[in-house]
């Protein structure tokens, strides 16, 4: 059962991170206004139950995933209280789900109402529920305490190995920002945030845990700040914050192997 579970939650984060790229995707061909502006209908055949063209049928796509991401992570959150997962584990589920339906009402308006404060806050509320999803997956493979440290650090080695691959997609840097080079930077940003989370829920040192939890942060802003419409000047500014995402990975990944090597030394590991 807890092999089951965990896997859900696996499962869940990562479609939640689909649903994000593909909501990436529909701004980026400008098909979030199709539907006539209409929602939940669209504006095709059988009353509005389907898409009338290319651009409608992305965005009832999006929405068609989104509503099945939402029922799975319903399904996660019963699960996580029914199975009794830990604290951690049931409260980041609820988290998420309570978050939802905000998550959809704004979606609602960036159709109906399409203003940016609703742009920004409809992204801000995606990025949280995908945290709190990672998070609760993340405690729901904790394991052996040996296994859970060599897992942490081998997350910030992968973190500190997609930083420089975000930094090369990240907006107007080196290509335009079309749907292709945005829909890439998001995948590769999603997965570093997404690794973040997870390092600083399996490390075990706080002052690691405070390194790899403040990357995850400035990820997530930068998150947010990828939906703007904004120059060169904030795209150089994406780029430093980046590089102190780097240090902050491989700073991370130092200490992790250093306290690894200690523990074993002493023998913490055999008490686990």
């Amino acid at each position: 059962m807890e092999y089951r579970f965990r896997d859900l939650a696996a499962v869940t984060a990562v479609l939640t991170g689909v649903l994000m790229l593909l909501g990436v995707f529909t701004a980026a061909e400008g098909a979030g206004l199709t539907c006539a502006q209409r929602w939940p209908l669209c504006d095709g055949p059988l009353g509005g139950l389907l898409p009338a063209n290319y651009l409608s049928g992305v965005e009832w796509f999006h929405r068609v995933v989104a509503g099945a991401t939402g029922l799975v992570v319903l399904g996660q959150t019963v699960q996580a209280w029914r199975t009794g997962q830990s604290k951690p584990v049931r409260y980041a589920s609820t988290l998420a789900l309570v978050v939802l339906p905000v998550q959809v009402v704004l979606g609602m308006l960036t159709v109906t109402t399409y203003e940016w404060l609703v742009l920004v806050a409809h992204f801000t509320t995606a990025t949280l529920i995908f945290g709190a999803l990672v998070y609760a997956a993340a405690w729901a493979y904790k394991g052996a305490m040996e296994t859970t440290a060599v897992r942490a650090r081998n997350a910030a080695l992968v973190a500190a190995g997609l930083t420089p691959i975000t930094t090369v997609f990240s907006p107007r840097l080196l290509f335009a920002y079309g749907s292709a080079v945005q829909v890439t930077y998001y995948l590769f940003a999603l997965a570093l945030f997404g690794t973040l989370v997870a390092a600083t829920v399996w490390l075990r040192a706080e002052r690691t845990k405070a390194v790899t939890g403040l990357a995850a942060l400035v990820v997530g802003g930068l998150l947010v700040l990828g939906r703007q419409n904004y120059g060169q000047t904030v795209a150089f500014g994406t780029v430093a914050a980046l590089v102190v995402v780097l240090a902050c990975a491989l700073l991370a990944s130092q200490w992790a192997k250093a306290e690894i090597a200690v523990k074993r030394t002493t023998g913490i590991f055999s008490d686990s």
